[in-house]
């Protein structure tokens, strides 16, 4: 794609060079759209090999319906979860299984149903409007909640691997309509990167600063999702909100949903035992429980922390190959270019990467013209609006490892276009 003669930054390629390097680019692209591709890297499912790692599930009960406190699972109430589910949700999560919820496969239907909850009451305190705190580049489906229910997003970037705590604490203090915060604490969504723990304790702490009704929605989607044998390590934000009597503000949130079967997995909400009965109230005014023979499924398969570990480490098997490809392409043609820069997670399910300023929307159409579908821009802020137009969230999940290797050497073939172009117009 370039020659090894080349500058390796390319804003020091004179235009005569740049012009040469073009030229070669737009004959890759040219052969890439003849190809008539038809591949995505747009969403963090896992890939069907990992899918098959659970189909022990089917037929797991064997017909025993019956718990050993004499429930029948196939039977009405338990709004709160079967106790074993409870149980393997609070290891997941870190906290106590009575403060502990189990739902259905999705954790996003259990954060919707919390925010509903949670909307009269912060509409009666900020009539005006209720506003939340989202550290960017984060997790759409969180700002797609907040639209949702017309929750005025402020962004905050990261500094290194924490949001800025600083930023957030005076917003916080400064302004009582702001009633929350999204964190994804761990393997974050896109960026790959574990909160500190000097950070968990500034969480938190919170909510001694904060207004009334204060939430820090703790989605720890990726808590078990390790791509390494020395995992990341996150403090325990419920042991020490306990510590700073701070509890009754945090929500934890968690699921199954990339562990098992994505569709038919269980989902996990975390809060002080005063606040989850409130909210269970809430919920038994338009349902009875969700799926406890589902739930009784995964403690057969799962058990406990030390079969979920081992049923991750396969998952792991199937996904460090693909996160590997990943970084041996852009380094392979992006590395020392000065054109972009991406995480290297230990874990999750993402690379997010940073283009040059200016540049992510040209390079997601460029690739969609020839048949790469990626995450749209913007995807990864609030509005769908990045300020810098430059981060790219790659899912290297889901395609085999060929059509992953296919993807990638296209989108590093629309970066060195883009950035060759942006550096012709400068």
């Amino acid at each position: 794609m370039t020659t090894s003669n080349q500058p390796h930054s390319y804003g020091a390629m004179s235009r005569t060079e740049l012009e040469a390097l073009e030229i070669t680019l737009v004959q890759k692209y040219d052969e890439i759209a003849a190809a008539k591709l038809a591949l995505d890297l747009t969403r963090g499912k896992p890939s069907s090999e990992q899918l098959n790692l659970s189909n022990e599930l089917d037929g797991i009960l064997k017909g025993q319906y019956i718990l050993q406190d004499g429930t029948d699972v196939r039977n009405y109430g338990g709004l709160l979860g079967i106790p074993e589910a409870r149980a393997l949700g609070a290891s997941i999560l870190e906290t106590n299984a009575d403060e502990i919820l189990v739902g259905g496969n999705a954790s996003l239907t259990l954060m919707h149903q919390y925010l509903a909850f949670m909307q009269p009451i912060w509409k009666q305190e900020c009539p005006e409007g209720v506003k939340f705190i989202c550290p960017v580049p984060g997790y759409d489906r969180h700002f797609t909640l907040c639209e949702h229910f017309n929750i005025e997003m402020i962004p905050v970037s990261f500094n290194g691997q924490d949001p800025d705590l600083d930023q957030i604490e005076r917003l916080v203090q400064q302004d009582p309509s702001i009633k929350g915060i999204w964190c994804v604490p761990k393997y974050s969504n896109p960026t790959g990167t574990t909160y500190s723990e000097t950070a968990v304790k500034r969480f938190s702490m919170l909510p001694k600063i904060s207004g009334d009704n204060f939430r820090i929605m703790w989605d720890n989607a990726y808590a078990v999702h390790h791509l390494s044998d020395a995992p990341d390590q996150l403090a325990n934000l419920m042991a020490l909100a306990r510590h700073h009597d701070t509890n009754d503000s945090m929500v934890l949130f968690g699921s199954t949903s990339k562990v098992t079967f994505a569709g038919a997995g269980i989902s996990f909400l975390g809060t002080s035992r005063e606040k989850l009965g409130e909210f269970e109230q809430h919920l038994s005014e338009t349902m009875i429980g969700f799926d406890k023979v589902n739930q009784l499924r995964h403690v057969l398969f799962l058990k406990d922390m030390s079969g979920i570990a081992r049923h991750m480490a396969r998952h792991a098997a199937l996904l460090k190959p693909r996160f590997a490809l990943t970084e041996k392409i852009l380094s392979k043609y992006l590395a020392g270019k000065r054109i972009g820069e991406w995480s290297r997670p230990n874990g999750g399910y993402f690379v997010s990467f940073d283009a040059i300023p200016g540049q992510a929307k040209e390079i997601i159409t460029l690739a969609a013209n020839v048949g790469v579908r990626l995450t749209p821009a913007g995807a990864t802020f609030p509005y769908g609006l990045d300020p810098e137009d430059r981060n790219i969230r790659l899912a290297p999940t889901f395609p085999a490892l060929d059509s992953l290797q296919q993807a990638l050497e296209v989108f590093v073939v629309c970066v060195q276009l883009a950035s060759v172009r942006h550096y012709l117009k400068s």
